[in-house]
């Protein structure tokens, strides 16, 4: 544990570079520090929180207040350590499909309307499964006009439909499972997108491809964003029930250029998480206002 004068000072100074941004840019950290606490003061301080101090990582089958899963433990105290360690919050690690009755940490959670406030607060974990980017070496053109999906389908009766539904159509290659590795998922230019006990997983990397991610409109969210996300500009939006899927990809094939301009806007939209020394602000000054507007700073 780092000592308290030496971390207070460290965070003192990261939180100060907010200041000494230009007034656009600091705007732009503000809205989605205030995206992933929706929030504001006085928060409650729930009734299962616990101290920083007591935060760990699982060991065996242990299921306690404050242990939690090794990707879990690292991505969230990156930034944790920065603050004094008798400070409490409560954090729940995995795929979170519900909403908390009081706030709470965690990677996701479902999209409200805009009016209605939501007790999960969002950090960034799980980045080494979900905030993947790559590098596509193939062009629009080069790539086959098919549709693909792979995934688990197991307790995802959602996804078990869509296979169903298309997987013999000739324009389809869809399958139960994996058995394709990411080089092989480029060679198409659609790629499905299906949420699966909360987020797809795979959308990060596919809107960093030269490829267009194709999905219902999403339910959940998570550092990413997904509920800024832009249909038919970020991404191909089919119907919730899939069955449109064949006439929206029918039309973009006769429109390449609004589907070459969808993967421009995706493109820009993965890139702002590039930065890393505004992500880490970002996420600082989400655990900055918790613990402020708990009364504990």
């Amino acid at each position: 544990m780092w000592p308290h004068t030496l971390c207070r000072m460290t965070l003192k100074r990261k939180l100060s570079a907010l200041e000494r941004m230009a007034p656009e840019e600091k705007a732009y950290v503000m809205r989605r520090v205030n995206h992933y606490c929706h929030l504001e003061a006085p928060i409650l301080l729930a009734d299962n929180a616990y101290p920083l101090s007591r935060f760990t990582m699982k060991k065996k089958d242990r299921e306690v207040a404050g242990v939690v899963h090794s990707t879990y433990y690292y991505d969230s105290r990156e930034y944790t350590r920065f603050f004094p360690q008798h400070l409490k919050w409560a954090m729940a690690s995995g795929d979170i499909s519900h909403t908390f009755p009081q706030p709470c940490f965690c990677k996701s959670r479902p999209i409200l309307p805009p009016d209605m406030p939501n007790n999960n607060i969002l950090l960034n974990m799980d980045k080494v499964r979900h905030f993947l980017w790559i590098k596509d070496p193939f062009g629009w053109e080069e790539k086959e006009a098919r549709i693909l999906f792979r995934g688990d389908v197991r307790m995802k009766p959602h996804r078990e439909k869509f296979i169903r539904m298309w997987q013999q159509h000739p324009m389809c290659d869809i399958k139960e499972g994996g058995g394709l590795t990411l080089y092989d998922h480029l060679r198409y230019r659609y790629i499905m997108s299906l949420e699966g006990n909360d987020v797809a997983s795979n959308l990060k990397w596919v809107m960093s491809s030269n490829s267009v991610a194709v999905m219902p409109r999403p339910k959940y969210e998570t550092w990413y964003m997904e509920s800024q996300l832009r249909p038919d500009y970020h991404y191909i939006e089919i119907s919730a029930d899939y069955h449109d899927l064949i006439d929206r990809i029918n039309y973009y094939e006769a429109h390449p250029e609004e589907a070459k301009a969808i993967v421009k806007h995706a493109h820009e939209w993965v890139e702002q998480f590039w930065d890393k020394e505004r992500e880490d602000l970002i996420s600082l000054l989400v655990l900055d206002k918790y613990f402020k507007g708990t009364g504990q700073l």
